[in-house]
């Protein structure tokens, strides 16, 4: 991180500009992307949200249509949601073959549902739309739980996760909430920024407050994912807590991309309930 930030700050001696686009493996080392803010001269960061090798294949495409083709349109990534979606039929007919029962309900229905779930502390496996682009899931292929339930942590690592102990689990926070909760307000909707926990809220948090009082933290606005965004809503509305627990769907496989993967990882797992 040392290092990190010298690179970062021998590029500001020679710009005045205070923005920085950031790319590579080491873009998605959260603790130090979250540093920058305070060990250099940057003000705000762009960091897509596959800052690994996968996004070389973003780079080459612009790289193409602006120096090659010169096609002059500019595309803005608002959001991660670009993986493949499946369709009501697709996920009936999964639930069938596998021989589950279930229910089909309105979208109203079914938050309301899931956020009775949460706050008695169960944990909700949570596949919706489009799956995210990059190695975080962000509210589309994720498992679900109540952030601040006693040992919910130990909950989730002795159930589905099997974690080390050290690794922390990630807040989802409405992005009108950020800056109350978080000591920075600059948005990370990617889950690439680590900051500091307000103290007033620690212990509310206690399953995503790492040991040093931070989170690694994705900020959930309705624009981007109206349907995450209103499960924490109601979430906030129930409990006073503008925050869920956000982990990866999955047991120490690639996170579930079809129907039939969530399914083999609810039933695998001991998981309460999948949305």
């Amino acid at each position: 991180e040392e290092v990190y930030f010298h690179l970062f700050n021998s590029l500001a001696e020679r710009t005045t500009d205070k923005q920085v686009v950031v790319a590579g493996g080491c873009a998605l080392n959260s603790v130090a992307n979250g540093g920058i803010f305070d060990a250099t001269p940057f003000t705000h960061t762009c960091i897509q949200p596959a800052a690994g090798d996968d996004g070389l294949a973003l780079g080459s495409a612009l790289y193409v249509t602006n120096s090659i083709l010169r096609e002059g349109r500019r595309w803005i990534m608002d959001n991660t949601y670009l993986g493949p979606q499946y369709s009501n039929y697709d996920i009936e007919s999964e639930l069938k073959r596998q021989g589950l029962c279930y229910q089909q309900l309105k979208r109203d229905e079914l938050l309301v549902a899931t956020v009775k779930e949460l706050v008695s502390g169960n944990v909700v496996g949570w596949f919706q739309g489009r799956m995210e682009w990059g190695p975080r899931a962000l509210g589309n292929r994720s498992i679900l739980a109540h952030p601040g339930f006693p040992n919910m942590k130990s909950i989730l690592n002795d159930r589905i996760k099997n974690r080390e102990a050290f690794r922390p689990f990630a807040p989802a926070v409405l992005a009108e909430h950020q800056n109350e909760i978080f000591d920075h307000s600059y948005p990370s909707p990617y889950m690439l920024h680590v900051y500091g926990i307000r103290p007033k809220w620690r212990d509310k948090l206690s399953a995503v407050n790492h040991i040093d009082n931070t989170g690694r933290l994705q900020t959930v606005s309705e624009r981007e994912n109206p349907v995450y965004y209103s499960l924490i809503s109601k979430f906030h509305s129930k409990t006073g807590i503008p925050v869920i627990l956000n982990t990866s769907f999955n047991e120490n496989e690639p996170i579930v991309c079809k129907p039939a993967e969530a399914i083999d990882c609810f039933r695998r797992t001991k998981m309460d309930i999948l949305a």
